[in-house]
């Protein structure tokens, strides 16, 4: 059987099951003709079909209702890993949907068991790989999507943000909404699904039902992209008698009703028909009463009559008093804005949805539309109307400034020169975008297994074709460049952020705000990179340039400040980054400021305040971070991760080492399940949690965590790398404890030489490693080169560290101890004591050294004959518990 006849029966038979049985063969005798042989096909579908035997073959709404009626024991759907059913809360075409709680987090999800159980392991592995690019979707106004899987059965669910609100329809007409309201509220959808398409994902099932206006008036997008990638999923591989209809008629475009290639311009359509509804009360074209035929006639044929004519006859009293509050020329503008998204040549329809929203603004703020004929009298119109006053004072004094016209008249000509060059900037991006999701060839058709990977690499082929239009070749450039340095490709970042640097000098000077960004991006690479000195160096350059070409308090300034806070704290020079990033934060705390730019400040004041030893400020700072991470993006946001981690890191340096396991293996849960297993984030994470294993003493599951992430870092960064040093630093103290003691000095020896290798000018880092080394001597009882190692530590603590850190404070202490063995009695009493003090003024005593010192001091004074002294710190000891 071809391909067209089988896709032929499949329509035909999704169309006949939604009629009653009785009227199936004369259904299909009006849609056939006289084609017998395709009649009697798909009358042999529609028979199996209703017998229905298999699992696989019934309505999973009726399966699930079945699973849940029955016992506990038998109730496979009650839990999906840590998630928990409490209720129904509702079922479409697609599947059933669940309130669930996660029990270790407290939080409310929502679970979608989708109606596709014949998945095979192939596509099940590719169903989960495609919610994972859609979960990284992050904006506030769509339900995020926390995780996806399949039940044994190979049935798919996804797990979303559970968003309690009311559908967008019956919300502006419950509350009365103003025409103001209604539009405000539709640029927030638009906005969003804006987003969605920036980041290669289309929805393709837009509706009323799928966005939610939630109690404080803001919207939330459900079901983002599962339509597409689930149609997907459904391709020519091994197609089944029972398919997934993956939209909505009555706000599906004419060329998904067809089967005809989607893109972009589907949800433009989707989104026209939600407008036309806020606006006249009901739907363009009323399908309640036809047969699916007559339907598709409808859509595909049929003229929609203006919004505005609907309006005037409605019966909704809400949508009677909107209109009467809007203008006839208002009305005029909103049929034309309305009708050009609901166009049924895509040609004529608007692009994008960023074109819809921008014609929004435009009616919003009495700005001339872009659907419309740009005529000298329908600008002058629109500019009257938003100048009433403005334009009766001038006519009331035209003689006395007649002479100002031609000056206002040039001063005109050059904004509109501007505004030009600027809207075609933003359509040949547009283009660009577009360009990307049709996949590269319009005969192919779009491409719906795009990667991440694989869309970046055609969008730096798309840009390179730009040579005639260079601001936007290098806009695109840096973004593709930072992207690429996200997913750890530096050196296609490289590439790429120095092309667009070198466009934007030649093309815009080199004393410009887009060249500061550009070198501010740049000194972000080179820290990443481990060039910390060329990074401050770059950073430093963009801040200033920055302050000298933007108005005070720009937040493009306020970024490049904060880029240099945390640089300078790359380098561990945080007496500098602090007062840096407190600058940042006080520029960022404004009204209006982006609390996404404070939050990622606070965050490296927060790790600033922590390397410097003051753990409790930077407890405090992380805790308020993770408040507001959460409110932003959500509770399984990678942000969210790292807050969690920074916490733990303040409950292992107290000693709490339990308490910071708890909060690693939370954080890796929330990257792993973000990010896949071998992300350099993910082996991070793995790195702080073999950390918190090793201070419990459980070796072996360290050992084998430290271990991966050490081959997951030396992978992306090589083997000179600060993150590639950390995860040895766990690798070497694991084969310590377990008396390999030859693989560890290879380890802490390595990490002597990366650390001075990235910080030549000295870090904290340096002694830590060198202090774990000493540790291998001290184990060999080599105490002389121990406390060589030690001393040099200490001295590398003296120029990087406050006097009272922590870290000093193990120092001498450890120090002490090689004296110790070495029997020098008073040099080991004099820093150990000293250790001890700066130890015991710390707000948590629990600190495993603490202990350590003050029974070495017992030794100390006893070998010393200073009983009394000695019996102070052996008695403390001796009564602590085990």
């Amino acid at each position: 059987m071809d391909e067209s006849k089988w896709r032929r029966m499949q329509a035909l038979f999704h169309e006949a099951t939604e009629l009653p049985s009785s009227e199936h063969r004369a259904f299909l005798q009006k849609a056939c003709g006289a084609d017998e042989q395709l009649i009697d096909e798909v009358l042999a579908l529609l028979e199996q079909d209703a017998r229905g035997g298999s699992l696989l073959d019934r309505d999973l709404a009726e399966v699930v209702h079945e699973s849940i009626e029955k016992s506990d024991a038998a109730l496979p759907l009650k839990e999906f890993g840590p998630y928990r059913i409490q209720k129904v809360l509702g079922e479409g075409g697609m599947g059933v949907v669940y309130l669930a709680r996660r029990e270790d987090l407290s939080s409310l999800v929502a679970i979608k068991i989708l109606r596709d159980a014949w998945l095979s392991p192939a596509r099940r592995e590719r169903f989960a790989l495609e919610q994972r690019t859609l979960a990284q979707l992050n904006h506030r106004f769509i339900a995020r999507l926390y995780d996806a899987d399949t039940t044994r059965d190979g049935t798919p669910f996804i797990v979303m943000e559970y968003v309690e609100g009311v559908p967008f329809v019956e919300y502006c007409r419950t509350a009365e909404c103003s025409l103001e309201k209604r539009l405000e509220l539709f640029r927030a959808v638009c906005e969003a699904v804006v987003y969605a398409h920036q980041h290669a994902v289309i929805h393709r099932d837009l509706k009323p039902s799928n966005i939610l206006v939630k109690d404080d008036g803001t919207v939330r997008l459900l079901d983002f992209g599962i339509a597409k990638h689930l149609e997907t999923l459904g391709g020519a591989v091994d197609q089944t008698m029972t398919g997934l209809r993956l939209m909505t008629p009555a706000y599906a475009s004419p060329e998904q009703i067809r089967g005809e290639q989607v893109g972009i311009q589907t949800d433009v359509y989707s989104l026209g028909v939600i407008l036309y509804e806020l606006l006249s009360g009901r739907l363009p074209f009323e399908l309640s009463n036809r047969t699916p035929a007559q339907a598709e006639q409808a859509i595909t044929r049929d003229e929609a009559e203006k919004p505005s004519v609907v309006a005037q006859r409605t019966l909704d009293a809400s949508m009677k008093k909107a209109h009467l509050a809007a203008s006839k020329s208002a009305w005029a503008e909103l049929d034309v804005l309305c009708l050009t998204a609901l166009h049924r040549d895509t040609q004529r329809r608007y692009a994008s949805v960023e074109a819809l929203l921008r014609d929004v603004d435009h009616f919003l703020k009495q700005e001339p539309l872009e659907a419309r004929p740009d005529t000298a009298r329908y600008r002058i119109r629109k500019f009257v109307a938003r100048h009433q006053k403005s334009v009766a004072a001038a006519v009331l004094v035209f003689v006395l400034v007649s002479g100002l016209v031609t000056y206002f008249t040039v001063r005109i000509a050059i904004a509109r020169s501007v505004a030009v060059a600027e809207a075609a900037r933003a359509e040949r991006v547009q283009k660009f975008l577009f360009n990307l999701f049709q996949g590269g060839d319009e005969a192919a058709g779009p491409a719906d297994d795009l990667r991440v990977v694989s869309l970046l690499d055609r969008g730096v082929r798309e840009a390179q074709s730009l040579d005639t239009e260079p601001v936007v070749q290098a806009e695109l450039y840096e973004t593709l460049g930072t992207i690429y340095q996200k997913l750890g490709k530096l050196d296609r970042a490289e590439s790429l952020l120095q092309s667009s640097l070198k466009i934007r000098k030649w093309a815009l000077g080199e004393n410009n705000p887009a060249v500061a960004g550009n070198l501010v991006a740049l000194g972000m690479l080179r820290a990443a990179q481990a060039r910390l000195t060329e990074a401050e160096q770059l950073a430093r350059s963009g801040l200033q340039m920055s302050k000298s070409t933007l108005p005070t308090g720009h937040p493009a300034t306020a970024r490049a400040t904060h880029a240099l806070g945390e640089i300078l704290e790359d380098q561990g020079a945080y007496a500098k980054a602090i007062p840096v990033l407190e600058e940042a934060v006080r520029l960022q705390s404004v009204p209006g400021a982006a609390q996404t730019d404070l939050a990622a400040s606070l965050t490296e004041l927060a790790n600033c305040r922590f390397y410097t030893g003051d753990y409790a400020t930077s407890d405090s700072i992380n805790r308020r971070v993770l408040e507001m991470d959460r409110q932003l993006y959500g509770e399984r946001h990678p942000h969210v991760a790292d807050d969690l981690i920074n916490l733990g890191a303040n409950q292992y340096e107290w000693g709490h080492y339990r308490d910071a396991e708890d909060f690693y293996r939370q954080a890796l849960d929330i990257i792993t399940a973000w990010y896949g297993k071998g992300n350099p984030e993910t082996a991070s994470a793995l790195t702080m949690l073999g950390r918190a294993l090793v201070a419990q003493q459980k070796f072996d599951d360290a050992g084998v965590i430290a271990a991966e992430a050490l081959q997951i870092q030396e992978k992306v960064y090589g083997p000179v790398h600060p993150r590639v040093a950390s995860a040895l630093n766990e690798v070497g103290k694991v084969a310590l404890q377990q008396g390999r003691l030859n693989e560890a000095e290879k380890c802490f020896a390595r990490m002597v030489e990366i650390y001075r290798s990235v910080y030549p000018n000295g870090h904290s880092l340096i002694g830590i490693a060198e202090a774990n080394l000493a540790a291998v001597f001290m184990e060999r009882k080599q105490y002389d080169r121990a406390e060589g190692l030690y001393r040099d530590a200490l001295n590398i603590y003296a120029n990087t560290l406050p006097a009272d850190h922590q870290n000093v404070g193990i120092g001498r202490v450890k120090l002490g101890r090689a004296l110790l063995h070495e029997r020098r009695y008073p040099q080991a009493l004099s820093e150990t004591l000293a250790g001890y003090n700066i130890l015991s003024k710390k707000p948590d005593a629990a600190n495993p050294w603490l202990k350590n010192a003050k029974q070495d001091l017992g030794e100390e004074y006893t070998a010393l004959h200073q009983t009394e002294q000695a019996a102070k710190f052996r008695e403390p000891v001796a009564k602590a518990p085990q």
